[in-house]
């Protein structure tokens, strides 16, 4: 029997897998319901248990959207549905992870007061008076914002709407809901199955990361993913302006630079410069790049970073803090030149790369990778995405790094070595295109 093509799927629908996806979608419902209305602090047992059934289901989701090409679109619809289900009580509650939106609401909160969120400090007492209910409960308060200005303007601009943190994660769900439909709009143009939009839509990170805590990664991962479907189509003024879109709302992304390479014009590259100068251009004031707590950040933060420790305890410098950029730049040189423009392992792989390299890995950071998990051979990234969620645990350090990363290499290494499809087996390159 002949060998179906990397990355085909293996089966056509005779209704059982789209059905039997339906079923996972609701394994996946209960526990983030649950997690929704749990307080991790006083039931670390159940928290655990919920966060490994809800991954565990949707591993197993992403297994079964490799096996069939299509299915009902009404089927379908409900499966995007039971996605928004799960999404709103995590909305309408508080956020339990993370306070990192208390932050958020502080930096629009000043800079409609008139006040430069790079060189505000929050708990300074000058600044005291300024404070709310909500924006007493952010963290670190002794230093300055170390976002980017593109996050600050979008921090203003809802904040000027309505000051709250419901009202920054209701603008954070807005832009998960955009995603969605961006990613539905790019697979049907690149003829794949719009059933894999729910290795987005349904993976447990992102709903926790976005409707549960808020986090701004989802505006930056939503600009990337439409950086990727505007080149792909070619259309490539739209993909300059979001790509500085998504560079200013985190400068992660930039490390991707290399993929433009003779794939977008000169004077699109003169546009993303000029896009992302222009959101500095309120922030000027004090002369130089606003850049806030980023270098304190950088020298002084360390979370769930065992590859950098280790490197740091052998070379201890602080120009050890270019190695992830250097081997995310790297991987995207190497993707420019082996794997074709619309492959999402071109724009995941440098961007997993750089943050298993980097000083600080939080959880939310890997929602960046999210919109691309819609081939089987992604699943070694959307184990990552799923097992990272132990950090929020509280177990000891060696037993989280065991239990993040010792999935992924064992996913990794059986695909490797099982001719898995759509995985390259040992010695043969990997394909150039899908």
């Amino acid at each position: 029997m002949a060998r179906a093509p990397a990355g085909a799927p293996l089966m056509t629908d005779d209704g059982a897998a789209p059905a039997a996806v339906l079923g996972w979608g609701l394994v996946i419902a209960v526990p983030l319901l649950v997690i929704a209305f749990l307080d991790r602090r006083t039931h670390p047992l159940a928290f655990i248990a919920c966060t490994t059934l809800a991954g565990i289901a949707y591993l197993r989701t992403c297994w079964l959207l490799g096996r069939f090409a299509e299915g009902s679109n009404r089927v379908l619809a409900l499966c995007l549905a039971l996605a928004a289900v799960w999404r709103v009580p995590l909305l309408l509650g508080p956020p339990k992870l993370s306070s990192d939106i208390y932050r958020y609401v502080w930096d629009g909160r000043i800079q409609r007061l008139g006040y430069d969120p790079y060189i505000t400090v929050p708990d300074s007492s000058e600044f005291r008076q300024l404070h709310t209910a909500e924006t007493l409960l952010m963290n670190h308060p002794d230093v300055p914002t170390p976002y980017p200005a593109a996050a600050e303007i979008f921090f203003r601009a809802v904040v000027t709407a309505h000051e709250s943190a419901r009202a920054l994660k209701s603008a954070i769900l807005l832009c998960d809901a955009a995603l969605v439909a961006v990613l539905l709009w790019w697979l049907t143009a690149s003829n794949r199955s719009r059933w894999w939009v729910l290795a987005y839509a349904w993976n447990p990170l992102v709903a926790i990361e976005g409707a549960g805590n808020g986090h701004l990664d989802l505006l930056g991962a939503l600009c990337l993913v439409l950086t990727a479907a505007a080149l792909t189509r070619g259309k490539r003024t739209g993909a300059a302006i979001s790509f500085a879109l998504a560079v200013g709302v985190k400068f992660v992304p930039a490390i991707l630079v290399p993929l433009f390479w003779r794939r977008a014009r000169l004077r699109d590259g003169v546009v993303c410069a000029v896009v992302f100068a222009a959101f500095y251009i309120p922030f000027l004031s004090q002369g130089g790049l606003p850049l806030g707590s980023l270098g304190n950040y950088l020298a002084h933060w360390r979370s769930n970073a065992p590859v950098y420790s280790a490197l740091e305890s052998v070379f201890p410098t602080a120009a050890l803090v270019a190695l992830p950029v250097a081997f995310g730049f790297a991987v995207a040189l190497w993707a420019r030149w082996h794997l074709d423009l619309e492959s999402p392992e071109a724009w995941a792989w440098p961007l997993a790369i750089a943050l298993l390299f980097a000083p600080t890995l939080y959880p939310w950071y890997l929602v960046w990778i999210t919109p691309f998990l819609f081939t089987p051979r992604m699943l070694p990234l959307a184990v990552w995405t799923v097992s990272v969620l132990s950090i929020y645990w509280q177990l000891p350090d060696w037993a989280t790094t065991l239990i993040e990363y010792g999935p992924v290499l064992g996913v990794a290494a059986w695909m490797w070595t099982s001719r898995f499809p759509g995985f390259p087996p040992p010695n043969q390159p990997p394909a150039t295109a899908l």
